[in-house]
């Protein structure tokens, strides 16, 4: 019976651990930055999850997805549900895809009106 809730009480911690996922598709060690206009902010759980117009060096423009922390984390770094919209110019700083794709891990957002935004 020992083993049997010693077994029991292990699944249990393991379940959280398996259940999130890694960072590994992100070069956590590079940082890049890159402009443009929010299309959607996502306060959503796990993550909450940004989309940003980026314009390529011909103007042609791509929507890029940036995933952050969740919102009970954002909130302690100074986030909101109303921190940004539609619309807005951002300048973000974010931990590339490591296939190359559009998008990332975000570091943080600075705002037109220079606000920034940490994820922490």
């Amino acid at each position: 019976m020992r083993i049997k809730s010693v077994a029991l009480v292990l699944a249990l911690l393991a379940g959280p651990a398996i259940a999130h996922h890694s960072f590994a598709m992100f070069d956590m060690k590079k940082d890049v930055t890159t402009e443009g206009v929010v299309t959607d902010f996502r306060w959503t759980n796990p993550h909450a999850w940004m989309h940003v117009d980026v314009a390529d060096k011909s103007g042609a423009k791509a929507n890029w997805a940036f995933e952050m922390t969740s919102p009970n984390n954002l909130v302690l770094s100074g986030w909101r549900r109303s921190s940004l919209k539609p619309g807005d110019k951002v300048t973000v700083t974010y931990h590339p895809l490591l296939n190359g794709k559009t998008g990332g891990s975000l570091v943080k957002v600075v705002t037109a009106d220079n606000k920034v935004l940490e994820n922490k």
